[in-house]
Protein backbone atom coordinates (compact mmCIF):
# COMPACT_ATOMS: atom_id res chain seq x y z
CA UNK A 1 0.00 0.00 0.00
CA UNK A 2 1.18 3.46 -0.97
CA UNK A 3 2.04 6.19 1.81
CA UNK A 4 3.10 9.42 2.41
CA UNK A 5 7.24 9.42 2.96
CA UNK A 6 10.48 11.26 3.16
CA UNK A 7 12.11 10.09 -0.44
CA UNK A 8 15.73 10.37 -0.73
CA UNK A 9 17.97 9.64 -3.62
CA UNK A 10 19.45 11.38 -6.58
CA UNK A 11 18.82 12.91 -9.78
CA UNK A 12 20.71 12.71 -12.91
CA UNK A 13 20.78 14.65 -15.79
CA UNK A 14 22.75 13.50 -19.08
CA UNK A 15 23.36 15.23 -22.47
CA UNK A 16 24.49 13.84 -25.22
CA UNK A 17 24.59 16.27 -28.05
CA UNK A 18 26.04 18.27 -29.44
CA UNK A 19 28.37 18.17 -26.40
CA UNK A 20 28.29 15.51 -23.82
CA UNK A 21 27.57 16.66 -20.11
CA UNK A 22 26.42 14.85 -17.04
CA UNK A 23 25.51 15.51 -13.43
CA UNK A 24 23.78 13.93 -10.41
CA UNK A 25 22.74 15.24 -7.13
CA UNK A 26 21.55 14.09 -3.96
CA UNK A 27 18.37 15.34 -3.26
CA UNK A 28 15.03 14.65 -1.12
CA UNK A 29 11.54 15.14 -2.03
CA UNK A 30 8.25 14.33 0.21
CA UNK A 31 5.34 12.26 -1.36
CA UNK A 32 1.76 13.72 0.17
CA UNK A 33 -1.43 12.16 0.10
CA UNK A 34 -3.34 15.32 -0.92
CA UNK A 35 -6.30 14.62 1.18
CA UNK A 36 -3.97 14.64 4.16
CA UNK A 37 -1.60 17.80 3.90
CA UNK A 38 -3.08 19.58 6.92
CA UNK A 39 -2.62 15.99 9.18
CA UNK A 40 0.93 15.51 7.39
CA UNK A 41 2.47 18.74 7.92
CA UNK A 42 1.67 18.39 11.66
CA UNK A 43 4.03 15.76 12.40
CA UNK A 44 7.05 17.98 13.20
CA UNK A 45 7.86 21.08 14.86
CA UNK A 46 10.12 21.74 12.05
CA UNK A 47 6.69 21.16 9.26
CA UNK A 48 3.57 23.76 8.78
CA UNK A 49 0.84 23.79 6.11
CA UNK A 50 -0.29 27.41 5.14
CA UNK A 51 2.66 28.46 7.73
CA UNK A 52 6.24 30.08 7.82
CA UNK A 53 8.54 26.96 9.24
CA UNK A 54 11.68 25.53 8.03
CA UNK A 55 9.78 23.44 6.06
CA UNK A 56 5.98 24.49 4.56
CA UNK A 57 3.34 23.16 2.38
CA UNK A 58 2.02 26.27 1.23
CA UNK A 59 -1.04 25.57 -1.53
CA UNK A 60 0.16 28.84 -3.60
CA UNK A 61 2.64 26.55 -4.74
CA UNK A 62 0.89 24.16 -6.99
CA UNK A 63 -2.09 23.85 -9.44
CA UNK A 64 -5.35 26.22 -9.43
CA UNK A 65 -7.06 28.41 -6.72
CA UNK A 66 -5.32 27.68 -3.64
CA UNK A 67 -8.06 28.50 -1.61
CA UNK A 68 -9.98 25.49 -3.05
CA UNK A 69 -9.13 21.72 -1.41
CA UNK A 70 -6.11 20.58 -3.68
CA UNK A 71 -8.07 17.62 -5.11
CA UNK A 72 -10.39 19.83 -6.25
CA UNK A 73 -8.29 22.16 -8.19
CA UNK A 74 -6.69 18.94 -9.37
CA UNK A 75 -10.34 17.95 -10.89
CA UNK A 76 -10.59 21.50 -12.73
CA UNK A 77 -7.03 21.12 -14.32
CA UNK A 78 -8.10 17.92 -15.20
CA UNK A 79 -11.58 18.92 -17.15
CA UNK A 80 -9.85 22.15 -18.72
CA UNK A 81 -7.29 19.48 -20.09
CA UNK A 82 -10.27 16.70 -21.32
CA UNK A 83 -8.71 14.11 -18.88
CA UNK A 84 -10.84 11.67 -16.96
CA UNK A 85 -9.00 11.22 -13.41
CA UNK A 86 -9.33 7.38 -11.64
CA UNK A 87 -11.62 6.76 -9.05
CA UNK A 88 -8.62 6.73 -5.98
CA UNK A 89 -6.10 8.27 -3.92
CA UNK A 90 -4.25 11.36 -5.13
CA UNK A 91 -0.17 11.86 -3.82
CA UNK A 92 1.82 14.23 -4.55
CA UNK A 93 5.68 14.13 -4.75
CA UNK A 94 7.49 18.02 -4.46
CA UNK A 95 9.25 20.16 -2.93
CA UNK A 96 8.21 21.82 0.05
CA UNK A 97 9.13 26.16 1.07
CA UNK A 98 12.46 25.64 2.75
CA UNK A 99 12.21 29.06 5.52
CA UNK A 100 9.88 30.54 3.01
CA UNK A 101 11.67 29.67 -0.06
CA UNK A 102 10.75 26.76 -3.04
CA UNK A 103 11.56 26.47 -6.65
CA UNK A 104 9.88 23.41 -7.89
CA UNK A 105 11.19 22.04 -11.77
CA UNK A 106 9.21 19.82 -11.58
CA UNK A 107 6.20 18.10 -8.98
CA UNK A 108 4.06 14.85 -9.68
CA UNK A 109 0.98 14.19 -9.13
CA UNK A 110 0.27 10.58 -8.95
CA UNK A 111 -3.62 9.18 -9.77
CA UNK A 112 -4.32 5.60 -8.66
CA UNK A 113 -7.19 3.75 -9.14
CA UNK A 114 -9.58 1.85 -6.22
CA UNK A 115 -7.38 -1.02 -6.36
CA UNK A 116 -4.36 1.49 -5.56
CA UNK A 117 -3.08 0.78 -9.18
CA UNK A 118 -1.35 4.01 -10.98
CA UNK A 119 -3.02 5.10 -13.64
CA UNK A 120 -2.40 8.51 -14.23
CA UNK A 121 0.29 11.25 -13.85
CA UNK A 122 0.07 15.11 -13.36
CA UNK A 123 4.07 16.43 -14.23
CA UNK A 124 3.75 20.34 -13.03
CA UNK A 125 6.69 21.86 -14.52
CA UNK A 126 7.88 24.99 -13.74
CA UNK A 127 10.99 27.40 -15.40
CA UNK A 128 13.05 29.56 -13.65
CA UNK A 129 11.36 32.56 -15.59
CA UNK A 130 7.98 32.32 -13.49
CA UNK A 131 6.10 30.11 -16.67
CA UNK A 132 4.50 26.20 -15.15
CA UNK A 133 2.46 24.01 -18.04
CA UNK A 134 0.90 21.00 -16.78
CA UNK A 135 1.87 17.69 -18.77
CA UNK A 136 -1.44 15.23 -17.82
CA UNK A 137 0.37 11.45 -18.84
CA UNK A 138 -0.12 8.03 -18.65
CA UNK A 139 2.92 6.09 -16.67
CA UNK A 140 4.27 5.09 -19.88
CA UNK A 141 3.79 8.06 -22.71
CA UNK A 142 4.90 10.76 -24.62
CA UNK A 143 4.22 14.52 -24.69
CA UNK A 144 5.23 17.65 -26.99
CA UNK A 145 7.12 19.95 -25.38
CA UNK A 146 4.82 23.03 -24.48
CA UNK A 147 7.27 25.10 -22.00
CA UNK A 148 10.85 26.80 -22.31
CA UNK A 149 12.67 25.35 -19.76
CA UNK A 150 15.96 25.42 -20.64
CA UNK A 151 17.99 28.37 -22.77
CA UNK A 152 19.97 25.68 -24.37
CA UNK A 153 17.17 23.18 -25.48
CA UNK A 154 14.77 25.01 -28.31
CA UNK A 155 10.99 24.17 -28.60
CA UNK A 156 10.76 21.85 -31.49
CA UNK A 157 10.83 18.47 -28.79
CA UNK A 158 8.85 15.56 -27.41
CA UNK A 159 9.03 14.33 -23.85
CA UNK A 160 9.09 10.53 -23.39
CA UNK A 161 7.84 9.70 -19.63
CA UNK A 162 8.47 6.54 -18.14
CA UNK A 163 7.00 6.60 -13.91
CA UNK A 164 6.92 3.53 -11.97
CA UNK A 165 4.21 3.56 -8.50
CA UNK A 166 5.46 5.66 -5.89
CA UNK A 167 6.32 2.58 -3.29
CA UNK A 168 9.05 1.57 -1.46
CA UNK A 169 11.12 3.05 -4.22
CA UNK A 170 10.44 5.26 -7.67
CA UNK A 171 11.62 5.99 -10.70
CA UNK A 172 10.48 8.97 -12.91
CA UNK A 173 12.71 9.03 -16.11
CA UNK A 174 12.36 11.51 -19.19
CA UNK A 175 13.47 11.12 -22.30
CA UNK A 176 13.82 14.83 -24.46
CA UNK A 177 13.29 13.57 -27.90
CA UNK A 178 13.90 15.70 -31.36
CA UNK A 179 13.27 13.60 -34.95
CA UNK A 180 12.83 10.60 -32.86
CA UNK A 181 16.11 10.68 -31.06
CA UNK A 182 16.71 11.32 -27.45
CA UNK A 183 19.39 13.65 -27.17
CA UNK A 184 19.05 14.34 -22.98
CA UNK A 185 17.54 12.33 -20.46
CA UNK A 186 16.90 13.19 -16.50
CA UNK A 187 15.82 10.29 -14.21
CA UNK A 188 14.94 11.28 -10.13
CA UNK A 189 15.63 7.96 -8.33
CA UNK A 190 14.31 7.69 -4.66
CA UNK A 191 13.96 5.49 -1.74
CA UNK A 192 10.93 6.20 0.56
CA UNK A 193 11.54 7.02 4.56
CA UNK A 194 8.42 6.91 7.06
CA UNK A 195 6.98 10.08 7.67
CA UNK A 196 7.99 10.90 10.73
CA UNK A 197 9.12 13.83 12.83
CA UNK A 198 12.69 11.62 13.03
CA UNK A 199 13.11 11.09 9.15
CA UNK A 200 11.88 14.71 8.20
CA UNK A 201 14.54 16.10 10.72
CA UNK A 202 17.12 14.17 9.60
CA UNK A 203 16.05 14.89 5.82
CA UNK A 204 16.07 18.34 7.06
CA UNK A 205 19.75 18.47 8.55
CA UNK A 206 21.26 16.63 5.52
CA UNK A 207 19.33 19.38 3.21
CA UNK A 208 18.88 22.31 5.00
CA UNK A 209 18.08 24.32 2.09
CA UNK A 210 16.70 22.26 -0.47
CA UNK A 211 15.19 24.25 -3.42
CA UNK A 212 18.20 26.86 -3.19
CA UNK A 213 20.82 24.50 -3.65
CA UNK A 214 18.12 23.18 -6.73
CA UNK A 215 18.08 26.86 -8.17
CA UNK A 216 22.17 26.82 -7.53
CA UNK A 217 22.56 23.84 -9.04
CA UNK A 218 20.50 24.68 -12.21
CA UNK A 219 22.74 28.15 -12.68
CA UNK A 220 25.86 26.36 -12.02
CA UNK A 221 25.36 23.77 -14.87
CA UNK A 222 24.09 26.36 -17.24
CA UNK A 223 27.12 28.45 -17.42
CA UNK A 224 28.93 24.97 -17.93
CA UNK A 225 26.65 24.37 -20.98
CA UNK A 226 27.61 27.69 -21.75
CA UNK A 227 31.03 27.33 -21.01
CA UNK A 228 31.14 24.12 -23.40
CA UNK A 229 29.48 26.10 -26.30
CA UNK A 230 26.03 24.81 -26.34
CA UNK A 231 23.89 27.02 -28.38
CA UNK A 232 21.30 29.14 -26.84
CA UNK A 233 18.09 29.70 -27.54
CA UNK A 234 15.88 32.77 -27.22
CA UNK A 235 12.89 32.40 -25.01
CA UNK A 236 9.54 32.26 -26.75
CA UNK A 237 7.59 35.70 -26.63
CA UNK A 238 4.10 34.12 -26.79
Amino acid sequence: MIEPGVYLGTLRHRRFTPVPHAFTYPLFMVLLDVDRIGELMRASAFTSWNRFNWATFDDRDHVGDPRMPLRERLMVDAAKHGVDLPVGRIFLLTHLRYLGYCFNPVSFFYFLDRHEQLQLVLAEVSNTFGGRHHYWVKPHDTAVKQLHVSPFMGQDLDYAFDFSSPAASLVAHMETVKDGVAFFDATLRLERRPWTATQLRRALVRHPLMTAGVVAGIHWEALKLWWKGVPVYDRPTV
